[in-house]
Formats: C-alpha cells, structure tokens, sequence
C-alpha cells in the first residue's frame, strides 16, 4: 500500500507519495491544487534524505502553477 505524508517544507497542500516497485521506492511530490493534482517531482530515491535539487525544483514548480491559475 502507497504511503503518503505532508511536505510543509515545499508548501501548503504538498505531500510526498511514495511507491515501492521491483525493489526501488519512488517518491512522488505533489500539490493538491483547487483544480488539478499537480506532480511537482518524481524520483527514485535511495537515501532518507530529499535532495536539495528536488526540493528547490518542486518550490519553482509550485510557484509557476501558482502563478498561472
């Protein structure tokens, strides 16, 4: 069963999925918009730590969806 928790480091309503398949675990980020799901960033994560690379595409992601609705 996928797992899901709140990301309130990216911002309001986003949270992370994350999905085991064929032995690798997959994070989904994603916000929870008015209108749509958007998916900020997937990737196959091998550390407990979100890369800041990651982190910094999903707060530039969330700000340009943010910007267009």
């Amino acid at each position: 069963m996928p797992q899901s928790r709140s990301l309130p480091a990216i911002g309001s309503r986003c949270h992370e999925l994350r999905i085991t398949d064929e032995g690798k675990i997959w994070r989904i980020f994603y916000h929870l918009g008015p209108d749509a799901v958007v998916i900020l960033e997937v990737l196959n994560k091998k550390t407990q730590r979100t890369p800041q690379a990651a982190v910094k595409n999903c707060k530039r992601r969330l700000r340009l969806y943010r910007s267009n609705i």
